[in-house]
């Protein structure tokens, strides 16, 4: 028989106790955890608000850098020489488009794309965020933005952008003075880091590679502005919080002459050469080229490694900036020659040597040789410029030796940078003992001194040097240091009284001034007339080197010619153009200035390898063109002497009762 199952009797009151602990001790966590998220809140509400504010609008909200428009250049004439051009390109936003490989080959097929353009486009797709725009094509023709206009209904997601690039109306006009931009390389990075700039470029696509645009880059580019938007999770813009505008570059109005540029253009049509001219009485530079030139604009979208090469290849080398290159000066430094031998006491007007047509140094048997085979007879000072006498010069050089001319050469600028405000500038060669020494390692030799006489040897001036040196001489002294940038121009906007009317611009020009060095002096200050009437003469007097070229002008001229040679030439042998190689043909070179009483303009002329004639002949003529320009239909005629019928300063000199000596040489 089964035994009953016993009855268990419940204990509520243990129960009940046992319920009590359990429910206090899971109230004690409720609460505990209760203090815990009040705690935390009051963490992030209150302690740490303002840290996570910060990280919260960081992620919520973007600062979109805005570029600044490039300042524009003028010429003194205020032509525009460079613009800010609006070109447009095609761009996409992928995530918009439904069958994005379809869609390509169609918009390629309207715009004729070439297949290899759409192979590289697909590729650079793989690598961009959908819902950022990407550009197809740039720099899209009138014609096609016009085609797509007309079909973009048929091709959702596709728009097209314009923005601005820099343009030259101008291209190889400007190209040597005015430079260009082009995109901002690693190169250029890493200098705006080092110069604490980079924040001001973070938008900005292109910088001043050369000239101006590269010298004055800072004050061209502006400063940066930003768009304050708000982004979501995915990094799409949602909307525009904020902006501030960003504030223009400065419009840069140059001393240049765009109708003079023209000319000298014009004037080395088929030439390899530089001309460059100079106001004196402020160091404006008025004319500035050098041919063969190049177009900036290629430089400005990145040029095709094609063009590049056709570029570099050229035996004309028009990447090279010739008016800072260095030339022998030849024949047309003997004026500063002549002006060191008198302020050395060497020479002085009436001094007179005899010109058998060569020159020889006491015992030694070789003949340096005058550029005219019987020579020129006697010969004084004013008579060695009229008829740029190398004999003449091979004595005075000879007698002065190598360190008082390179003294005096230093002072006007030779062997030095002018100070001009582009950064392609050469020093060239004013050569000394300390030169030849530190250069070579040799001893300087008496025979170069004689080569230095007549603007050889060594030494070498930039044609721009080369009218900086007349133009301190046609002042005296006074030096005016070479310049490009005139004024500079701002729009600064200021609040309208009515504050829902847009601000209104201002105008403000600031003129630069004009930067001085420290004047030459000289012991007799009659020397400097004395040089510079010789320089007038060798134009107008009937005979001299310049006269042909200048004949029948309206103003009133002065200059000196040149010819170097650019190899050398035995004794024995004689020197014909037509038969020498044209690389080592001699260059033509020529100073000039007007009027004589008070200069406006000083022109410096280089030739390179011209097929027969010197400066007189060649570079002379293009510096007329240049001042024929320059002066267009004003008469300016000497009023207190005339070559032809007064004496000159030099005769006037010699006539002074207490300058009534022979001279010897």
């Amino acid at each position: 028989m089964p035994r009953p199952k016993r009855v268990v009797i419940r204990n509520h009151s243990a129960e009940a106790n046992l319920f009590a602990r359990r429910a206090f001790i899971t109230l004690l966590g409720v609460i505990v955890i209760i203090l815990i998220l009040f705690n935390n809140i009051y963490e992030l509400e209150i302690s740490s608000y303002e840290k996570y504010q910060t990280r919260s609008n960081s992620n919520r909200i973007k600062l979109l850098p805005v570029a600044p428009n490039r300042g524009l250049i003028y010429d003194r004439n205020g032509v525009l020489l460079a613009e800010n051009k609006p070109i447009f390109s095609l761009e996409v936003i992928p995530e918009q488009v439904e069958n994005l490989e379809e869609t390509i080959k169609a918009v390629s097929e309207l715009l004729e794309i070439p297949k290899e353009k759409q192979t590289k486009l697909f590729e650079s797709l793989r690598s961009k965020r959908r819902f950022k725009p990407l550009e197809l094509i740039s720099r899209l023709s009138d014609q096609q933005v016009a085609l797509f206009s007309v079909n973009q209904h048929k091709f959702p997601g596709l728009f097209i952008d314009a923005r601005l690039k820099r343009y030259y109306p101008f291209a190889d006009l400007t190209t040597h003075s005015l430079g260009y931009v082009a995109r901002i390389n690693r190169r250029d990075v890493i200098k705006l880091e080092e110069q604490g700039k980079e924040e001001n470029y973070a938008a900005t696509r292109n910088i001043g590679k050369l000239g101006l645009e590269r010298f004055y880059q800072d004050i061209l580019h502006g400063t940066i502005g930003h768009q304050e938007v708000e982004i979501n999770n995915q990094g799409r813009i949602i909307r525009t919080l904020n902006f501030t505008p960003p504030v223009p570059g400065k419009d840069l109005t140059l001393t240049l002459d765009i109708e003079l540029q023209m000319i000298a253009k014009r004037a080395l049509s088929g030439k390899r050469g530089a001309i460059v001219a100079i106001d004196p009485r402020d160091g404006g530079v008025l004319a500035m080229y050098s041919n063969p030139s190049y177009n900036g604009n290629l430089f400005v979208h990145g040029i095709s490694n094609k063009n590049y090469k056709k570029l570099l290849s050229s035996k004309d080398r028009p990447l090279v900036n010739r008016t800072v290159q260095g030339y022998p000066p030849a024949s047309t430094i003997k004026p500063l020659l002549a002006l060191t031998g008198l302020e050395e006491e060497i020479i002085t007007p009436e001094t007179e040597i005899y010109d058998p047509g060569f020159y020889q140094l006491p015992g030694i048997e070789t003949k340096r040789r005058d550029w005219k085979k019987w020579g020129h007879g006697k010969v004084n000072l004013a008579k060695s410029l009229e008829q740029s006498c190398n004999v003449y010069y091979y004595d005075l050089s000879y007698k002065l030796g190598i360190t008082r001319i390179a003294r005096m050469m230093e002072k006007f600028g030779f062997g030095e940078y002018t100070g001009i405000d582009i950064y392609e500038e050469n020093r060239a060669i004013m050569p000394s003992v300390e030169w030849k020494r530190a250069r070579y390692n040799q001893p300087w030799y008496t025979g170069e001194t004689l080569s230095v006489g007549i603007g050889q040897s060594y030494w070498t001036v930039t044609p721009l040097q080369l009218a900086q040196a007349m133009s301190i001489l046609v002042n005296k002294g006074h030096i005016k240091v070479p310049h490009l940038l005139k004024a500079t121009k701002e729009i600064v906007l200021t609040p309208s009284e009515n504050n829902d009317a847009p601000m209104e611009g201002t105008e403000h020009v600031i003129e630069m001034p004009v930067d001085e060095k420290p004047p030459i002096e000289l012991s007799k200050n009659e020397y400097w007339d004395i040089v510079l009437d010789g320089m007038h003469n060798t134009v107008q007097k009937f005979g001299a080197t310049g006269y042909s070229a200048f004949k029948g002008s309206k103003y009133d001229a002065a200059g000196k010619t040149g010819s170097a040679q650019t190899a050398n030439i035995g004794q024995d042998e004689k020197y014909d153009a037509e038969t020498t190689q044209e690389n080592q043909r001699d260059n033509a070179m020529f100073v000039a200035f007007a009027p004589y009483e008070k200069p406006e303009i000083v022109v410096a002329v280089a030739i390179e390898n011209v097929a027969k004639g010197g400066g007189g002949t060649n570079a002379a003529p293009v510096a007329r063109q240049i001042m024929d320009q320059y002066f267009g239909n004003r008469v300016i005629v000497s009023k207190n002497k005339h070559p032809h019928h007064n004496k000159t300063y030099g005769e006037q000199y010699l006539d002074s009762p207490k300058n009534k000596h022979s001279g010897s040489n």
